[in-house]
Formats: C-alpha cells, sequence, structure tokens
C-alpha cells in the first residue's frame, strides 16, 4: 500500500510502537484507553515502563481479561486502582532499554529488527496503518513516497532520516490532578 498522505496531527507513539510489545492481539475484547511513557510523579520516561489506563467494567469480559492476560503478563510491574472507573497496569520495558531509547528519541528506524518486528505483527498487513508503521521503522524505503506527499526534496528527508515525529513526553505522560499518596507494587 503507498503512502498518499501524511498524518499532521499528534497521535500516541506509545500506543503504536510499544504497545504492540505486550503481545496483546490486536482485536482483543479489553484494551487500553491511552498509552503513557511515564507517569508524573512516579515514573519518568527514563524508567522505561508503559503506563497503561484502563477503565473496568463490572461485565465479566473485563475481568476474565485482567485476571488472564494483564495480571498474569510477564511485563507486568505495578498497578494501581485509581478510582471505580480507572486502573494503570504499568508494564517493565527494561529488558529492551535501548529500543526504548530509540523510541524516545524518535529514533524508530534504529530499533532492533526483532523488536520492529513484533511491532509490525500487531497492525493487520492489508491496513494503512501496518503501511505507515513501516514507513516510520525503514524510513529509507518511502523516502521518495513521502518527499512527494510534502512537495519537498529527497535529500532532505535523508538527512532528516526519521519520517515520523519522536514523542512528545507531554502528551505521553499520565497525570492525575489529585496526586495519590500511597501506591499497590505488584513485585
Amino acid at each position: 500500500m503507498a503512502i498518499k498522505s501524511v498524518y499532521n496531527k499528534y497521535f500516541q507513539k506509545s500506543k503504536v510502537f510499544l504497545y504492540p510489545l505486550l503481545g496483546i492481539k490486536r482485536g482483543a475484547i479489553v484494551v487500553p484507553s491511552e498509552t503513557y511513557v511515564a507517569w508524573d510523579p512516579f515514573y519518568k520516561a527514563e524508567d522505561v515502563k508503559l503506563v497503561c489506563l484502563y477503565h473496568p467494567k463490572e461485565k465479566d469480559e473485563y475481568k476474565k481479561f485482567e485476571e488472564k492476560v494483564l495480571l498474569k503478563h510477564n511485563r507486568l510491574h505495578d498497578l494501581k486502582v485509581i478510582d471505580g472507573n480507572n486502573k494503570l497496569f504499568i508494564f517493565d520495558f527494561s529488558d529492551i532499554e535501548n529500543d526504548w531509547k530509540h523510541f524516545i528519541n524518535g529514533k524508530y528506524s534504529k530499533i532492533k529488527p526483532k523488536t520492529k518486528g513484533k511491532i509490525k505483527e500487531f497492525f493487520d498487513v492489508h491496513s494503512a496503518n501496518y503501511a505507515y508503521m513501516n514507513s516510520y521503522l525503514y524510513p529509507d524505503k518511502y523516502f521518495e513516497e513521502y518527499a512527494e506527499c510534502l512537495d519537498v526534496n529527497v535529500e532532505l528527508l535523508e538527512v532528516v532520516g526519521e519520517l515520523c515525529a519522536k514523542p512528545d513526553l507531554s502528551k505521553e505522560t499520565f497525570i492525575i490532578k489529585k496526586h495519590l499518596q500511597k501506591r499497590e507494587i505488584i513485585n
């Protein structure tokens, strides 16, 4: 699928680059409403933790998913019940810290091939999202298409080297207005 236009609005980078690395299949009955790379003031982006905000329902599907998938996940590091409608699950990515750093710095093309493969597996190969993700992870194959979309010289994109802006850490940080005093620690 060819790239015909470029995203011009911000999208949550952690949701498309990091959440797929949890190995939870696309189309799962329960998905986080949002994902973050930090939780102010408890976790910073350097802590290599993915923060996922879930809205538990009293439905059996959510309870089953939480018990069978989230609570047993090998990356689960921390859990915080904010209130009856909000839970944070914090997942540890320290085993791929170098790839995390490339992600934080917007150097998606420098992520290891194995990690790139896991990210791409999350997306339907026939979808536009797959094509965009492929272009972000392997930009050198897409410079000409993007140059045409942006009406710029290919050389300019080659100098920049990446086709997706780096994460905006202010938008990738979860903030609770009333800071909580206590956290439940899983480990």
